[in-house]
């Protein structure tokens, strides 16, 4: 019967593509490696990978078999977290996923509450374009994400944690800065920024300048929020931010002003997202009701779900 170990061996060559690399990556010599992979070969009876001077490659077998072994590996894993957290709830390493977009803005709201009630818990936190965590979140890479919903995914569960509004973001000498408030109408002829594509929020401007006829720049588009707030304040285009960064950045920044939709503002969904077989979701749904209290007191900017 082939061993567990011997399947982590095959996933770290299926991911690396390198016996050097695959060795590091599961902290072994690379002869332990290269003569557990012969000793798997020998146990299934089949070739899994080939071998050349050149390069290295799974035949079509070997990656089957080392796309089922992820997955085999992955309910190992959970099943080691679920006896784990059984005994610690809320404690341990949470491995969470978040759009720079949203996290410097939003976490800092949550992190001394989370500290305070649940002192074991530990975030590692990783910020990323959506695709990218998403990614890695199936990948079992992380553990949870704050992530725009809706999200599509047979394997994924999701529960909303709040609306969001976008504000419109000009220069302090735009036209529109001499309005308390923005209609829609108004973003006709306006030459319109947005992060650059990859980010959700690019989706969204683009959608809301294609129905009321803004420009949306290609020429110039952001790397961050913070890009985007520059550029506006040099005169180069107006821009939608997100509510909790027009909180944290635009207001105390004397080259850009910010104004409020006067009717149907846009916004952004964002929601707790985790695979649905992991072992930590009653946790995760706690977690869940605990930002929503906290945003319900700390941020009026936000419409938290019920």
């Amino acid at each position: 019967m082939p061993k567990l170990q011997q399947f982590r061996y095959l996933v770290a060559i299926a991911e690396t593509l390198h016996f050097r690399r695959a060795a590091e990556k599961v902290h072994v010599t690379q002869p332990t490696l290269s003569s557990q992979l012969r000793e798997l070969e020998d146990r299934l009876g089949v070739q899994l990978v080939e071998r050349s001077r050149a390069r290295v490659a799974l035949t079509p077998v070997g990656k089957e078999i080392a796309t089922r072994a992820k997955k085999v590996l992955n309910e190992v894993q959970e099943i080691v977290d679920l006896a784990k957290h059984g005994q610690d709830f809320l404690g341990g390493t949470v491995r969470l996923g978040v759009p720079p977009s949203l996290g410097p803005y939003l976490l800092p709201h949550l992190i001394p509450d989370l500290h305070s009630l649940y002192p074991r818990l530990r975030l590692y936190i990783r910020e990323g374009v959506p695709q990218t965590i998403l990614a890695q979140l199936e990948e079992a890479r992380l553990d949870l994400l704050f992530f725009p919903l809706p999200i599509k995914g047979a394997e994924l569960r999701s529960v909303p944690l709040f609306r969001e509004p976008l504000w419109v973001v000009v220069s302090q000498d735009h036209r529109l800065a001499e309005q308390s408030n923005i209609e829609r109408a108004d973003l006709a002829g306006e030459t319109v920024l947005a992060l650059e594509p990859g980010h959700r929020l690019h989706n969204q401007v683009r959608e809301i300048c294609e129905e009321h006829d803004g420009k949306i720049s290609l020429e110039y588009e952001g790397t961050s929020l913070d890009t985007l707030r520059q550029m506006i304040g040099m005169g180069m285009g107006i821009s939608l931010l997100p509510a909790l960064y027009v909180r944290s950045e635009v207001l105390h920044d004397s080259q850009v002003v910010a104004r409020t939709f006067r009717a149907r503002a846009p916004y952004r969904s964002i929601g707790l997202v985790w695979r649905r077989e992991t072992a930590r979701e009653e946790e995760f749904l706690a977690l869940g009701n605990l930002v929503r209290r906290v945003l319900s007191t700390r941020t009026p900017e936000v419409r938290v779900a019920s």
